[in-house]
């Protein structure tokens, strides 16, 4: 088969530089917060972390921690994670290990268990806190927060919903989840977010936003009455800087790697077209046929996503741990995630598969795009069918000339390298 020639572009995005001091800007605005008012020495400090991969969290979980200490505090950290990690105390220790977030690293014991009281209800069901942050004179809730699917600009993924699905651990998630088919999702992470605020002591929050480049551009904090509003204007900052693939009109999509790590859903779905809303016209890309290919080292086996792509590699599926991915699927509901599309021997055989299945488009004239992940979208390899597009489009930059695909000896795609700054 002839396969289209690539070519590497740069994006452009129009967002903000990332921050260069990451511990002074958490030292800046945690000081606002004037913390040793309320905690006092001696006290416990919980302090939330997830399993997503935020850029920076080690830098940044270790100046929260370090800011505390000065307080006289005690801090002390929790795997916030729902049911990720297989749903296991150690297991969700692991995930933390593998973001350089140990009790070694930190300084502070790293408490973890699925066990959960229950602290109040909402909306007729109830509301779950981690046992360990429940036991805590204070909470610290520190999340990253972007936009995610079936999450209003108002809510996303962030603040309130660490404060649901991680502080609410397993069966939290799952209880949750049950919720979201009566009520929705934005209403469930809402109402039960704002009951955590009410009932847990919740101390303050630390937002994150990242930009384009998955850079670290924004840290903010807020005490418990200013979380909601100052969670509002963080996922707007995180909607205008989002990432996205450099064109709409997708015959093919390759997708290096998918994995926890890069989302909660293994791929970005505002960034694929796949799972989102329906009526939104405007901002998903069309694409025909997408190909994941292996699974990020840093998801443990969880492939939760997968069911997203129409086309997967052998090695990808050899790496799943079922049990993990079950366990996530299931307890967000959505066993279509976890669903395992044909599979192939080599990524060969799915190129090969996916361009025969694209309509009366000639394979070599197919319009192609190759990501390391969407979470990574600063640079990506297109097929010659965009070159027209590429001269008029100023955010975009070509990188090279088009070249043929490079398959190894085994017939699998070779490294997407970064071509540098």
């Amino acid at each position: 088969m002839l396969y289209p020639r690539m070519v590497r572009v740069r994006q452009l995005f129009d967002v903000p530089p990332p921050i260069k001091d990451i511990p002074t800007a958490v030292r800046q605005t945690l000081k606002r917060l004037k913390l040793a008012s309320d905690i006092k020495p001696g006290e416990t400090v919980a302090i939330t972390a997830g399993s997503r991969g935020t850029a920076n969290v080690a830098i940044i979980m270790k100046t929260v921690v370090e800011e505390l200490k000065a307080t006289g505090a005690r801090p002390f950290i929790v795997p916030t994670m729902g049911s990720h990690g297989g749903a296991t105390a150690e297991g969700q220790v692991d995930i933390l290990r593998h973001f350089g977030i140990t009790e070694e690293s930190m300084g502070v014991p790293v408490k973890s268990s699925m066990d959960v009281v229950k602290i109040g209800e909402t909306l007729g069901f109830p509301v779950y806190l981690d046992r360990f942050a429940s036991e805590a004179d204070h909470i610290a809730v520190v999340a990253r927060i972007k936009p995610q699917v079936g999450l209003t600009i108002e809510i996303g993924s962030g603040i309130h919903k660490m404060m649901a699905i991680g502080l609410g651990k397993h069966k939290g998630a799952s209880t949750y989840h049950r919720a979201m088919i009566h009520h929705g999702y934005p209403k469930v992470i809402q109402h039960v977010g704002r009951e955590v605020l009410k009932r847990a002591k919740i101390a303050f929050a630390l937002g994150i936003v990242e930009n384009a480049y998955a850079q670290t551009a924004k840290i903010e904090a807020a005490l418990p009455g200013e979380i909601e509003r100052k969670e509002n204007e963080l996922l707007r900052s995180a909607k205008s800087w989002m990432m996205r693939l450099p064109f709409k009109e997708v015959d093919v999509l390759i997708v290096n790697e998918i994995g926890k790590n890069i989302s909660g859903d293994g791929m970005d779905t505002p960034i694929i077209g796949r799972f989102t809303d329906p009526l939104d016209h405007t901002t998903q890309p069309k694409i025909t046929r997408i190909i994941v290919v292996d699974l990020t080292d840093q998801t443990y086996g969880n492939a939760v996503g997968i069911g997203m792509a129409d086309f997967a590699t052998k090695r990808l599926v050899e790496k799943i741990d079922r049990h993990a991915t079950y366990v996530n699927a299931l307890t967000g509901l959505a066993p279509e995630v976890a669903r395992i599309p044909p599979y192939f021997d080599s990524d060969r055989e799915a190129v090969d598969v996916a361009l025969s299945t694209i309509g009366m488009i000639e394979p070599e004239s197919a319009k192609m795009i190759r990501i390391r992940n969407t979470r990574d979208l600063g640079e990506a390899d297109v097929s010659e069918a965009y070159l027209p597009l590429i001269k008029k489009r100023k955010d975009l930059v070509q990188l090279g000339e088009p070249k043929e695909l490079q398959f190894d000896r085994q017939g699998n795609l070779l490294p997407l390298e970064a071509t540098g700054p």
